[in-house]
């Protein structure tokens, strides 16, 4: 499939007027990266998603989002991967695959990770995503989670059937509150709502040698803050909230980040499927359900 991925990348960049003669994948999981050498452009190619983010209209809504997400903020001078400027901004369909162009970054590898700098960063990506001017639909990193719970099967050694009963059961309590802003803010009338990130900004970052970027804005969503700091604990919530008070920004809601910690769970639960294409998903859903069976049940929404 990564082959497949390379091939249709490096024809598209060829037919959009760029130079491809090294194709050299950067990386490959949910999506293949692949680097058109010698042109400094970087094509994202999704290959291995829940099958309704693999429908091509699916899959190129999403895309446009994100390039738009990421336009606006390359064009407010903030610190994100840019679409590339050599080819328009949208997604381009190649062999049955649609696929984005971006521009190329090197990066610093010798760069630690520190996940305490990059949630401070996380707050104030979001005051800067308060202010992005186009209306995006609701928690859509959640979209997969009905079919793929209602489908997930028993797993020996990764989940067990009560964990699937668990879940089932879970997922019928949270649904009517995840699934629509309106259930939501009924419940939590109060929560801070707005443009966020969708998947982990102090995790999907870039170090470069200028310093480091925002990247992967494919999730981007409206939906409670929380979302963003999921699945990340309590002690990195204290440095995001230490992070917005010095913004002038609100704080996590220790109720909301409960529902949202949960919400995570079944989004990582309903890739299991994907295990045998991505093997490496299997710790981290063994992580998650693990850290999730020592947690109470989200009957009481927080």
């Amino acid at each position: 499939m990564t082959e497949t991925a390379v091939e249709a990348a490096a024809t598209a960049g060829r037919d959009l007027g760029l130079t491809v003669t090294d194709p050299t994948v950067l990386y490959s999981a949910f999506s293949v990266v692949v680097h058109l050498k010698p042109s400094p452009v970087v094509a994202r190619v999704p290959m291995n998603l829940p099958d309704y983010l693999m429908e091509r209209e699916a899959t190129a809504v999403r895309q446009q989002r994100e390039l738009d997400v990421a336009g606006w903020l390359v064009d407010q001078g903030k610190p994100v991967t840019s679409p590339s400027a050599l080819v328009p901004r949208k997604p381009v369909q190649k062999d049955g695959l649609s696929m984005t162009f971006w521009q190329y970054v090197e990066e610093d590898k010798s760069v630690e990770p520190d996940y305490v700098a990059w949630t401070a960063r996380a707050a104030e990506l979001h005051a800067i995503l308060a202010g992005y001017p186009r209306e995006l639909p609701w928690l859509t990193p959640l979209l997969a989670v009905p079919s793929g719970i209602e489908t997930l099967e028993a797993v020996p050694g990764l989940l067990e059937q009560e964990d699937v009963d668990r879940a089932r059961a879970e997922w019928a309590v949270l649904a009517p509150v995840l699934t629509s802003r309106a259930g939501f803010e009924a419940v939590f009338p109060s929560a801070t709502i707005q443009t966020i990130h969708g998947d982990a900004p102090s995790y999907n970052v870039i170090p470069t040698k200028d310093g480091v970027l925002w990247s992967d804005f494919e999730d981007t969503t409206l939906g409670p803050i929380e979302w963003d700091q999921a699945g990340f604990g309590p002690e990195l919530g204290r440095v995001y909230d230490q992070a917005a008070v010095a913004l002038g920004r609100p704080q996590l809601d220790e109720a909301v980040q409960r529902v949202m910690d949960v919400a995570r769970v079944m989004q990582v639960l309903v890739c299991t499927p994907l295990v045998p294409r991505l093997p490496d998903l299997a710790d981290g859903i063994r992580m998650f359900a693990a850290q999730w069976r020592d947690m109470p049940f989200a009957g009481g929404l927080g």
